[in-house]
């Protein structure tokens, strides 16, 4: 006799052991039957769940977690007391080592299912020295509307004002703001002037932002950190200027942090988004700029330039791509999607000339002064358009071929006519630098199918307690 099929609907209650992760912060487990669920929630493989179906499909189920019935023994208490309600860190309930696991098994998935890669060589993620306070820059947002949280809301009684917060948007929230105290991801100074700048503001009485009536006066808290010089921006974006009042700020933070170095900007925007760039800049105390070491390198970077947000993992980062290239004293090396030149002026101690190709005008600028504040004179820099073979062609005729090509592409991967750019000036090697393991496969897929091998993988830890990682694979030119 034929077991009965057994069909779930909308609204059953089922149990069982999370298995994996999943894409959209979900988890993905198996019913007893064999039924694929992909469940939300904060779980972490290894936990036995309770959860609620509430999407029906042909292969698998829909549901949201109810309650963990037995945890996973890689389990943590969070040391954040909002950890669930902020959206910054998605695995603090997860032991470091336990993440390590999960995201090399991220990369390595997404190579041998996406990619195509039959057995990758995978290298251990080389994990963050610092797994807490490692954050070189943090924005906070401020809102007239302030998240309240669940125990706020079953008690009845605020601690707070529900018409100000500066802290962190409440994920999948453009409106609402969730108020902190403390976040575990910034430096201790960060956190300092974010409760200086919230007590001032609440004593000024400075109108929060409102989003959707595109009204208020106070609209983000950006903090920058030099760990190596021990330097600090604090940049205030606002609606207005107000001289008299940054002024005031800037002698309350003085007070708060007298043995901190210290500038102080305020950005100014009308733009009706929530943004922490300015179309106007004032430079109310300091340079208007931290100055950061990588290396032996130092970097100027101002409120609104691009850096990599762990300094320490950077380095390790970069070293990878020296290592792995196998760069030589001969060689020219070319970096797609520059920026401000950080790999390339990297790059350019170990190589005969480094050339940085950017579309981004300004990050071009910016690369030509770390250039001279460095004194290399073997980088050349110059804004073009990677989807343009023919215009790049002519851009690069003065300069001899590449024997090495490393590309850092955004988020997205690379535009599938910049691969094809790349690709047709073959060069012996290629170091791809992603932070998206599923697009780093799907790129890499093509530069194999156009006579290229994949000799290594390595993953770089830069961001703890998130579900991202960084990852510096070698590609090298078969025949």
């Amino acid at each position: 006799m034929e077991q009965q099929e057994i069909r779930y609907r909308k609204g059953d209650i089922i149990e069982l052991t999370i298995i994996d992760h999943a894409e959209r912060d979900k988890c993905f487990g198996k019913t007893a039957e064999g039924m694929g669920v992909m469940v939300s929630g904060i779980l972490a493989p290894g936990d036995r769940v309770s959860a609620q179906v509430y999407k029906v499909k042909s292969r698998y189920l829909e549901a949201r977690a109810i309650e963990v019935l037995s945890p996973s023994p890689d389990r943590v208490e969070p040391v954040c007391p909002v950890f669930g309600s902020c959206g910054g860190c998605k695995w603090m309930h997860v032991g470091y080592e336990a993440q390590l696991r999960y995201k090399h098994k991220k990369v390595t998935d997404s190579l041998v299912h996406i990619g195509g890669f039959e057995n990758p060589d995978v290298l251990p993620v080389l994990a963050a020295p610092d797994a807490l306070h490692y954050r070189n820059k943090v924005e906070f947002s401020c809102s007239n509307m302030r998240y309240l949280l669940q125990s706020e809301i079953d008690s009845d009684e605020l601690s707070k004002p529900k018409t100000f917060a500066l802290g962190f948007h409440a994920p999948g929230n453009f409106e609402k703001v969730l108020d902190l105290d403390t976040c575990y991801l910034a430096k201790e100074c960060m956190n300092r002037v974010l409760n200086v700048v919230r007590d001032f503001a609440l004593e000024r009485g400075l109108a929060p932002y409102a989003a959707k009536a595109h009204e208020g006066y106070l609209r983000n808290l950006m903090l920058r950190y030099s760990e190596r010089h021990d330097q600090l921006m604090v940049n205030i974006v606002t609606s207005w200027h107000d001289a008299e009042l940054m002024q005031a700020l800037k002698e309350r933070l003085e007070v708060a942090m007298p043995e901190q170095q210290m500038t102080l900007l305020n950005n100014v925007t009308t733009r009706k988004n929530t943004v922490a760039t300015g179309e106007q800049e004032y430079v109310i105390s300091g340079d208007g700029y931290v100055t950061e070491r990588l290396g032996d390198l130092d970097f100027r970077i101002s409120a609104n330039s691009f850096f990599q947000t762990n300094t320490r993992q950077a380095e390790t980062l970069y070293d990878q791509i020296i290592a792995v290239g196998s760069i030589t004293p001969e060689d020219t090396v070319y970096d797609l999607y520059c920026g401000t030149g950080t790999i390339t002026l990297y790059l350019a101690r170990h190589c005969k000339q480094a050339i940085g190709i950017e579309v981004v005008e300004s990050a071009v600028r910016d690369a030509q002064m770390n250039a001279e504040l460095n004194g290399l004179s073997n980088t050349v820099f110059f804004q073009a358009d990677l989807k343009n073979f023919h215009a790049m062609q002519e851009a690069l005729e003065p300069y001899a071929k590449p024997r090495i090509i490393v590309t850092d592409p955004p988020r997205a991967g690379m535009h599938p006519k910049a691969l094809d750019t790349m690709l047709k000036l073959q060069p012996e090697r290629i170091v791809y630098v992603s932070c998206n393991p599923d697009n780093l496969a799907r790129d890499g897929k093509e530069i194999a199918a156009r006579g290229y091998r994949m000799t290594s993988a390595q993953p770089v830890d830069m961001f703890p307690q998130t579900n991202h990682i960084e990852t510096v694979a070698c590609f090298e030119r078969e025949g």
